[in-house]
């Protein structure tokens, strides 16, 4: 892992939902998320990178350097401990090694063996503590264009779990449905994190990837047709930047079609959006599709 990326990216991920629901909210009784003054539908920074997560675990398994320290059942001062192991070191609880180079050989390690921590960053002082890694790659909430109705349903079973309970009513849940929401979220890769926590142009690759495909390893009935719809990325020329992010995503304007708007009727498809990019960008600045 020996080139880091150099150049400073902003982004607007794009994704649509059709009869499901993108992003329950448990405190809510898994009901869609949605911003409580605009009735727009709101999916969390968190739940995207779950499923880039998920991708790259099923698509790169164990390859050297494709771990992920954020999944199900990880217990994560077992993975801690490992780099003290590799680093033939004993751990003090809660505390880092008092040399910064035996310090930071813990966190590089980390960061080497982890994708989403190069990726994402990491909070890692735990009882072993093995330090706090802020990723190059961050993303916002993603929000729909337009509000969303949420639609709710009964469900029922022909079975029963008990002998007694054959001649009960079987409804057994309710299950929450968005008909349609195109959701738009931001993301930014900020290079002089890539620097420290080893984020290689491979590993940019493997993300743009997931943007792309991660929808396809995570179906369930319950979020219906999730999908990519369009990523734009601006690539600075410097590390630091060319531009603002607010002024580059300010060049990106999706809007309903104007046919669509006399019909007087709720969005049900992509196909009733357009994307506009403004071309004219700032110098030092280049335009990429990911998706």
């Amino acid at each position: 892992m020996n080139n880091p990326v150099q150049h400073r990216y902003d982004f607007v991920y794009l994704f649509d939902v059709t009869d499901g629901n993108p992003n329950g909210d448990p405190d809510a009784g898994n009901l869609p998320r949605i911003d409580p003054e605009t009735g727009q539908g709101l999916v969390t920074d968190v739940c995207l990178k779950r499923k880039v997560r998920n991708y790259v675990a099923e698509k790169m398994g164990d390859t050297p350097g494709h771990q992920i320290y954020v999944k199900e059942k990880a217990v994560l001062n077992q993975q801690h401990y490992r780099a003290y192991e590799k680093a033939d070191l004993k751990y003090e609880s809660k505390k880092l090694p008092k040399r910064e180079a035996d310090a930071k050989t813990i966190t590089d390690w980390m960061c080497t063996n982890f994708f989403d921590i190069r990726t994402f960053g990491a909070v890692m002082t735990t009882e072993v503590n093995a330090g706090q890694v802020r990723g190059p790659i961050q993303l916002t909430f993603s929000r729909s264009l337009d509000p969303v109705v949420t639609s709710e349903f009964a469900i029922t079973r022909c079975a029963v779990t008990n002998e007694k309970d054959l001649e009960k009513e079987r409804t057994i849940g309710r299950k929450f449905n968005i008909p349609y929401g195109l959701y738009r979220g931001y993301g930014f890769l900020n290079a002089s994190l890539a620097q420290q926590t080893h984020f290689t142009e491979e590993d940019l690759i493997l993300f743009k990837d997931a943007l792309n495909n991660m929808f396809e390893t995570d179906r369930s009935a319950a979020r219906g047709l999730m999908a990519p719809v369009r990523c734009l990325a601006f690539r600075h020329e410097t590390s630091t930047g060319n531009a603002r992010a607010d002024q580059l995503f300010s060049k990106i304007r999706v809007k309903l079609r104007p046919e669509f708007v006399s019909e007087n009727r709720p969005p049900r498809s992509r196909e009733d959006y357009l994307i506009e990019i403004d071309g004219t960008l700032p110098d030092g600045i280049t335009l990429e599709e990911w998706v």
